[in-house]
């Protein structure tokens, strides 16, 4: 069951009670997703806050050329969003797409903030999730500017390692910031190896 494997990456963290396990439950809303629908889209302000609890998301933005450029994937046991647009609620420049069949948990933001009202030591944890969000962004943005390509897909498969298989090329591409073809060239010479 979702609400099962999200409480247990919270407790990870924190510890609850079983009245706070509930509540915290009972604030929760279940989403089902079909391969390619949105959660989000840019000029959509992000209500909710996402936990995988099966399938994988995308969450990309197109520039003016209109190459995707995807930030993250959400896989299984994953928190995503647009903390940004989340926070603020003001409109996100961002997709989140289901990249294959999968099942979220939603947090509305109402509830995001009563939840701290109500169990306060809910504030250690998205601190704690924040910051390790923070952390992956800075160290994905040295990355991409540090690393050469090869260097990012042998990161990319540390990171994901069960998305080698599971999604396109193309998305693995938009990923690391290189072409589908420059992908492919480059699977090939590593497979070589």
């Amino acid at each position: 069951m979702s609400s099962e494997l999200i409480l247990k990456n919270i407790g990870r963290f924190i510890e609850l009670t079983q009245e706070e396990q509930d509540l915290y439950v009972s604030l929760l809303k279940e989403k089902k997703l079909k391969k390619k629908e949105f959660l989000l889209r840019p000029g959509e302000i992000a209500r909710y806050n996402y936990f995988t609890a099966q399938g994988c998301l995308k969450i990309y933005k197109i520039d003016n050329n209109g190459t995707e450029h995807i930030t993250m994937f959400a896989i299984k046991d994953w928190w995503s969003g647009d903390l940004a647009s989340y926070i603020t609620q003001q409109p996100s420049n961002y997709f989140i797409q289901a990249l294959e069949d999968s099942e979220v948990l939603l947090m509305s933001k109402e509830n995001f903030d009563l939840l701290f009202e109500k169990i306060p030591k809910f504030e250690r944890f998205y601190r704690i999730l924040y910051q390790r969000s923070l952390v992956s962004f800075i160290q994905q943005s040295d990355q991409n500017i540090s690393l050469n390509a090869e260097e990012r897909y042998y990161n990319f498969i540390k990171k994901y390692p069960s998305l080698i298989h599971r999604i396109s090329q193309k998305n693995i591409a938009a990923y690391l910031g290189v072409t589908p073809e420059f992908l492919s060239v480059l699977r090939k010479k590593l497979s070589s190896k």
